[in-house]
């Protein structure tokens, strides 16, 4: 008898280790960045108001997209879901890095047990392979809760470094900043210049305060993009001007998914991309100085 209990006892351990190895989730996350109002621009001869209202309406959609997290105990996958494209719709490699400048593109992949992440880029008609640490981010706990598709969260705060070359970090300029670009636009009028360019109202943080909402009942450190480090799944994360909001969670489905790092591209440490992207923005820059408003160069994350 105390033989069959040890023996049941073993295979229940058994079981239940090879169910945490075989362990796998997806997640659905809904990501939407506040598009930029382009009001500045309203002095500039060369954007009419109809010009002005289409590219608010193009950034906004640019800016809405749809996401899948695949994960198991210690890896994830996190790439944006595939969708057609509607007649005349902006495609091709520009399309592809576009997604790249305003988070999306790629497939972004994380290890929490190496603490490391790769994710595929494509910039300027070039292939990059980014592989580098994953950012820690000193997380403060705390008390209040909230539901999210019937999960109860908590709150986590933090704060990290804003990236140069993510378009979504762009904030408003403050008003005393405004006040100092009116009276620059103001000596522009009485000299005859009436181009006002999208960076005169918009001013790149040095960083950025982090809301995250992660759940104990799903016991993974994982989240969407590079966002990691809390006792459960994060669900919902904001920075001020991006929501990414989880939709959707499958535990365990009966198809699995291959988790594993893109290899296409050449390796690359993510501040010797943010280099070559920042490089051949400021080039982009001189090359088209002088010319009409319009927004500003698009970065990749």
């Amino acid at each position: 008898m105390k033989k069959l209990s040890y023996y049941l006892l073993l295979m229940l351990a058994f079981s239940q280790a090879q169910a945490q190895k075989d362990f796998q989730g997806m997640a659905v996350y809904e990501s939407k960045t506040q598009a930029p109002k382009f009001e500045g621009m309203r002095g500039n001869r060369d954007i009419t108001p109809e010009m002005q209202k289409n590219m608010e309406e193009r950034m906004k959609q640019m800016l809405e997209k749809t996401f899948i997290l695949n994960f198991d105990k210690s890896a994830s996958i996190y790439k944006e879901e595939e969708k057609l494209e509607t007649p005349g719709q902006q495609g091709g490699g520009m399309r592809v890095m576009m997604n790249s400048f305003m988070g999306g593109g790629g497939t972004f992949y994380k290890d929490v047990k190496s603490k490391s992440y790769t994710v595929d880029k494509e910039f300027m008609g070039k292939e990059f392979l980014v592989v580098d640490s994953l950012p820690k981010l000193n997380w403060k706990l705390e008390q209040e809760t909230k539901q999210i598709g019937g999960y109860t969260c908590y709150k986590a705060t933090a704060v990290k470094p804003a990236s140069k070359t993510d378009f979504r970090n762009f904030r408003p300029k403050n008003n005393d900043d405004k006040k100092t670009e009116d009276k620059k636009d103001e000596a522009k009028k009485t000299s005859g210049e009436t181009k006002t360019n999208f960076e005169d109202n918009f001013e790149m943080p040095k960083e950025v305060a982090i809301i995250a909402w992660y759940t104990p009942e799903v016991p993974v450190n994982q989240g969407p993009e590079n966002y990691w480090g809390l006792p459960g799944l994060i669900l919902e994360v904001n920075d001020g001007r991006t929501t990414i909001l989880c939709s959707k969670i499958v535990l365990n489905a009966k198809d699995k998914v291959e988790i594993k790092p893109s290899k296409k591209g050449k390796v690359i440490s993510q501040k010797d991309y943010d280099d070559t992207v920042i490089k051949k923005m400021e080039e982009f820059r001189e090359m088209n100085r002088g010319r009409a408003g319009g927004p500003p160069p698009m970065m990749g994350r």
